[in-house]
């Protein structure tokens, strides 16, 4: 048994749509699916999503606000007037900053750019920037990807006389500053039918509007702000990114193809998630570590030289932004556990709500790092840098599903000096002072927000298939559904049932891992490969005898012009007990592996404080593997009647039913020692085999009656046997084909009987003994058991040992195997 680390959702949409686009437009059965499951309902519908293109943009002047700042813009332009684009730090605001500086450059118009230091100055309009507009004889502020909250700021613009239009897609607040003219769609009163533009949307809609036309030359500026937003991939976002998607690939822009190159994409194949883990990281580097007028300057050179010059900067502050986010998230995460061991040893539950904070931390970082605490703890997190001169913290937000950080900020509002986002990403500055109340609040929101369900990850799958059901023609078919990335997420498939083939681990660190999978019930089927990079760990913690699901995204491998299937793994579960077979590992070799299982364990996602594994001894005398002679972890041993009985300390604080993972470290007495054993271990989800035998005996066979008549009628033939006489031995154990040990055992036998009498190692024959049963002997009945347990415990396969122990989990095994 192996636990999925999310929760899987499958998809439900409703048939009967998706058999009428199947057969109107004649696509593949599970393409229609997905396209039902995206919400679309009609063929008009999904003619637009497939097939989709300039001409299904909404009309701009739909925004309110939109003629008034077109008409500003207009008289700009035409006196001369000189025009000031203010942007944001993030890839968003740098391509909406980007895309501004090409359109008013088209237009001839005098202008120039400003986007504040992240650190010097901080996110949004502020009156020093507003103060040096004026001095530098600016008349027209055009904000993007900024402004909604900036209520004081605007009225400052204003009072020096400068005009100002807001263009911002953040949510808005309960007082909205009073520009000339401000466009969000999500203003309230604003009629536009698609609110999930990303800033550079929002002036990619100022354009069309300027322009009277679809600037398309500005649409892949506009795609990289949109996919680095993570703004829903729906309506104009999805045009936004397909069709600017098309123009990268054949770039106009030198400092795009630049970045391309820089970044290792190929660029007649860029999709969004080229867009989003390699270009946008890059651009955001700059106004992480530095400032991000650098990557501005790359997404507007003209300059083939000056292109290439800032994209390797940019590639380089990339790389260093890498190191100090790896520092910061252990720092962070360190933190996160020294408190949440503090609240377990305190018998508390763990906090719902992560606010980790540190004195001089990357402002430029954290929300990163915020996102990899989310990704490790699921919790909604808030990671903030505390300037020790000022006592002011600035940080950054992460949330997940059913948390709307932007209302919890909301709530808060008397704590802080700044903030603005949405429900997913947020930012904030407060006073160092106010950090313990504001993670209190916090927490208490969360619990009253948020279920015990809801802090388990949710992934949404969208159909259950066989491996047959999806062949490569099928897959191919997929790629229409593209580009791929939030609200549009490539398919996840559900395979159930799957065989194991192949388990394998890749990558220089071993950190990858490859499965081959073939459908169980199909007696002949060609594997196929799935991948899941990052997810090594899950190799040593399956058995190929476990059947297996898999939730996966369907791609197409090409290699050497051969094209086939293959699987990019997102999750997997095992529902079956699996049995791991470490019989024949020498003792050393054991002790290794289970320190390295008890480490696997501690780090099991989702696992909080992971239970080590539990090891069984079975015998007065057996002894736990371990190193420095002592076990390896807490040791139960197992008593003739099947009863346990805790052997250490460890043991003792632990429940044995509790525990998810049994070593069997030694063989049983008997397989109803062993049944009784696992009938006790109620959350045993993976047993480990090791029934090291610490008595070697001579294979455990039983001797038959004839052979048992041989040995005694040898030695009331001869009268007696000397056993310090090994020639006696051996000339007998060539004869009758028995081993010397085998010899041994029927001889204890006849004298437990009273058939024979044993001193100093002479054995003569009893006169006149008593007839008795060869089944009356103790001993005999111990050399039967042990037969019974050598067939099941040493000379099974490893398949036939798994559906054993199994079948001893069964509700009609447990029952007969409780202890009497």
């Amino acid at each position: 048994m192996l636990e999925s680390k999310a929760r899987w959702r499958l998809g439900a949409g409703d048939e009967a749509v998706a058999g009428q686009l199947c057969d109107a437009l004649g696509i593949d059965p599970l393409l229609a699916r997905l396209l039902v499951l995206r919400g679309v309902s009609s063929v008009p519908e999904a003619e637009q999503f497939l097939s989709g293109g300039s001409g299904h943009f909404h009309d701009p002047f739909l925004m309110e606000g939109m003629e008034t700042a077109v008409s500003r813009i207009r008289s700009a332009l035409s006196s001369g007037e000189k025009i000031r684009v203010y942007g944001d730090y993030d890839a968003d605001g740098v391509s909406s900053t980007a895309l501004m500086a090409h359109l008013l450059r088209g237009l001839g118009a005098n202008f120039d750019t400003y986007i504040p230091h992240r650190v010097k100055e901080g996110y949004g309009l502020n009156k020093g920037a507003v103060d040096l507009a004026k001095e530098q004889g600016v008349s027209l502020i055009i904000t993007v990807d900024t402004g909604v909250s900036a209520v004081e700021e605007v009225a400052y613009i204003q009072e020096l006389g400068m005009d100002v239009i807001v263009t911002d897609h953040h949510e808005p607040p309960g007082t909205l500053p009073q520009p000339l003219a401000l466009i969000n769609p999500k203003k309230e009163t604003c009629p536009y039918p698609f609110k999930g533009l990303a800033g550079v949307g929002v002036a990619l809609k100022l354009a069309q509007g300027l322009l009277g036309r679809l600037p398309e030359e500005l649409l892949e500026i506009a795609a990289i702000g949109t996919v680095a937003d993570l703004m829903p991939l729906h309506d104009e976002n999805r045009l936004i990114v397909k069709l600017g998607l098309e123009r990268m690939r054949k770039s106009a822009y030198p400092g795009l193809r630049a970045l391309m190159d820089v970044s290792g994409v190929d660029r007649s194949a860029v999709n969004a998630t080229h867009i989003g883990f390699s270009l946008a990281p890059r651009i955001n580097a700059s106004g992480r570590l530095e400032h991000a007028s650098t990557a501005l300057k790359l997404l507007v050179t003209e300059d083939e030289a000056e292109a290439v010059s800032i994209a390797e900067e940019l590639d380089l502050l990339n790389k260093e932004r890498q190191f100090i986010v790896d520092e910061l998230t252990g720092l962070a995460k360190a933190a996160v556990q020294e408190e949440q061991d503090g609240a377990l040893k305190r018998g508390e539950t763990p906090k719902n709500f992560l606010v980790v904070s540190g004195e001089k931390w990357n402002v430029g970082v954290v929300g990163i790092v915020a996102s990899r605490l989310v990704d490790t703890y699921y919790r909604p997190t808030i990671v903030l840098s505390i300037d020790p001169d000022t006592g002011m913290a600035k940080g950054s937000a992460r949330s997940i599903a059913g948390f709307d950080m932007y209302q919890a900020l909301t709530h808060c509002a008397d704590l802080l000096d700044h903030y603005g986002g949405h429900q997913a990403a947020a930012g904030m500055s407060l006073r160092r002072e106010n950090i313990a109340e504001f993670e209190r609040r916090l927490n208490v929101l969360a619990g009253e927000w948020l279920s015990a369900e809801d802090f388990i990850p949710l992934l949404a799958v969208d159909a259950e298939c066989s491996l047959s059901e999806v062949p490569l023609e099928c897959i191919e078919e997929l790629e229409k559904l593209a580009p791929f990335g939030v609200g549009n997420p490539a398919p996840k498939i559900l395979f159930s049932g799957l065989r194991l083939d192949e388990i394998k681990l890749m990558g220089r660190e071993r950190q990858h891992l490859k499965l081959v999978l073939t459908d169980a019930a199909a007696e002949i089927a060609a594997g196929v490969e799935a991948v899941g990079f990052g997810k090594g760990w899950l190799g040593s913690l399956m058995t190929p005898q476990a059947p297996v699901d898999i939730v996966g995204e369907l791609s197409v491998n090409e290699w050497n012009g051969v094209r086939k299937p293959q699987l990019m793994l997102q999750d997997l579960r095992i529902p079956a007990l699996q049995v791991f077979d470490w019989r024949g590992k020498p003792a050393a070799r054991v002790g290794e592996d289970l320190a390295a299982l008890g480490e696997r364990l501690a780090a099991l996602p989702g696992r909080g404080s992971a239970r080590p594994p539990a090891l069984v001894l079975f015998g007065e005398e057996d002894r736990a593997p371990g190193a420095g002679g002592r076990p390896a972890g807490p040791v139960w041993r197992c008593l003739p009647d099947g009863s346990l009985a805790a052997d250490n300390e460890a043991a003792r604080e632990l429940q044995f039913p509790e525990m998810t993972d049994i070593v069997l470290c030694t063989a049983p007495r008997s397989l109803a020692q062993l049944e009784r054993a696992l009938a006790q271990a109620d959350g045993i989800r993976r047993c480990y085999a090791v029934f090291a035998d610490p008595v070697p005996q001579d294979g455990g066979a039983m001797p038959t009656r004839d052979q048992f008549k041989a040995v005694y009628a040898s030695v009331r033939q001869q009268g007696m046997w000397d056993l310090r006489n090994p020639a006696l031995l051996q000339s007998f154990s060539r004869r009758s084909g028995l081993s010397a040990a085998m010899i041994s055992f029927v001889l204890d036998v006849f004298e437990e009987l009273g058939f024979i009498e044993k001193a100093g190692g002479v054995v003569r024959p009893v006169a006149a003994p008593s007839k008795r049963d060869l089944t009356t002997s103790r001993k005999y009945q111990e050399r039967l058991s042990r037969a019974e347990v050598d067939r099941v415990c040493v000379y099974t396969s490893a398949k036939e040992l798994s559906d054993w122990i199994a079948g001893c989990r069964s509700p009609q095994q447990l029952s007969s195997a409780q202890p009497t």
